[in-house]
This record gives structure tokens, C-alpha cells and sequence, in this order.
């Protein structure tokens, strides 16, 4: 089953249409790259995927669960429990070092202490910050806070993870670097991956290509 399968979305804010008719699926294992220009809908996508703004029409149905049957509540617990997250901006919490931050979504979803530890310094382990689990944030450069924020995505062992412009405040070689290896970690748990980006450097590293055009999703030339 694919942990996401979007068909026939549609989004309109006032008399624009953003999004028109797109359909996208994304297999197991499978990151796919979504490029446009600025204002093109490739966040607005992100957001109707993960529930967070309601479609005008058509369809969202991550691992195989549509998300426009849920109510709030639901909807919350399925990002908890199916999702994970990836922001440009980090969104890290400032008040926690990096291993509190990584165990936050383990910590919502009930995990027992003993197996949230072992997951969390395994994922630091991942993403080459073992020896930096007590580290404050302002003591981490901007592509160490890339890697938590990583890690903390997958922490949970989401089924689909959600990327808006995931390396855009890095420069380039930490850019790569936080890309690769995000590619490398969400297919070793088989996770399906939509990434958001303005860099085709970065999208050619990803299986797939799909350009938004006119509210179009077409395959990149």
C-alpha cells in the first residue's frame, strides 16, 4: 500500500485556483521531488496533504486512510502517529538540547523511556550526532540543527515525511549533506517522502521530479 495516493486535489483561495486536479502518489521507499515557481502551490500542496487546511475537492489518502473523513482530532493523531515533518526553518525547540527535541514525538505518542532512548541515540547515531545529544541548540551549526530536525522526523518511524524546502537555509555542501541523508534514512524504513524545493540540484537526487505548472502536476522535462 502506498503511504501516499492524492487524486483529482483541488485548492482555490478567492478566485485562483493553485492546485487543479493534481494527482500524485508516492510508493514505499520513494522520495519524490515537487518543484515550481514561487506561489506555484508546492507548500499549499504540503499542507492539504498533512490536513492542516481542507481542499475543495478531491482526495488525500495516506496509507491508505483518506484524510478528509477525519475530524481534528483525528487528523492530529494521524500526523502524530504517520507523519513526519521536515521545515526549512528547523522548528526546533530552543529549550531542549538535541536529544529531548528528537524524543518529543516518541514522548507524544507514548513510548516507554527505556525504548525512546535507545530510539533517539540511535537516530543521533544516524545522522552523526551521538556524541551531541546533550548539546543546546545554540551550540549546533545550522546543518547539526538540519540533522535533529531529520532525525526527529523519523524518530517515530513515520510511514510518509513531509519536506518544505528542507535544505534552503544551508549552504551547499551542508545542503547535500542533510539531503543525502535524509534520502538514505526514509528508505531504510521504507518510508514514502514528498519534498518540497526551489533547488533542482537537490530534486535530481530524489527518485522522481514532479513540476507544478498552472496548478498542474506534470512529470519534469
Amino acid at each position: 500500500m502506498s503511504p501516499l495516493r492524492v487524486q483529482g486535489l483541488v485548492k482555490r483561495f478567492g478566485d485562483r485556483v493553485v492546485l487543479d486536479a493534481v494527482d500524485i502518489e508516492v510508493s514505499g521507499g520513494e522520495v519524490v521531488a515537487v518543484v515550481g515557481e514561487s506561489g506555484s502551490g508546492k507548500s499549499t500542496l504540503l499542507n492539504l496533504v498533512a490536513g492542516l487546511e481542507p481542499a475543495d475537492a478531491g482526495t488525500v489518502f495516506i496509507d491508505g486512510v483518506e484524510v478528509g473523513l477525519f475530524d481534528d482530532d483525528q487528523r492530529t493523531m494521524l500526523r502524530r502517529k504517520s507523519i513526519g515533518f521536515v521545515f526549512q526553518a528547523f522548528h526546533l525547540l530552543p529549550y531542549l538540547d538535541a536529544a529531548a527535541n528528537v524524543a518529543l514525538p516518541l514522548e507524544l505518542l507514548g513510548w516507554d523511556r527505556a525504548a525512546r532512548d535507545a530510539r533517539v541515540m540511535a537516530m543521533l547515531m544516524a545522522v552523526g550526532l551521538g556524541s551531541r545529544a546533550r548539546s543546546r541548540l545554540q551550540d549546533l551549526s545550522g546543518g547539526e540543527q538540519q540533522r535533529i530536525a531529520v532525525a526527529r522526523a523519523l524518530a517515530h518511524r513515520p510511514r510518509l515525511v513531509l519536506a518544505d524546502e528542507p535544505t534552503g537555509n544551508l549552504d551547499a555542501r551542508s545542503a547535500m549533506e542533510v539531503l543525502e541523508l535524509m534520502l538514505a534514512e526514509t528508505r531504510a524504513v521504507g518510508a514514502g517522502a514528498l519534498l518540497v524545493t526551489h533547488s533542482m540540484p537537490a530534486a535530481r537526487r530524489c527518485d522522481r521530479i514532479v513540476q507544478l505548472v498552472d496548478g498542474r502536476a506534470q512529470a519534469a522535462q
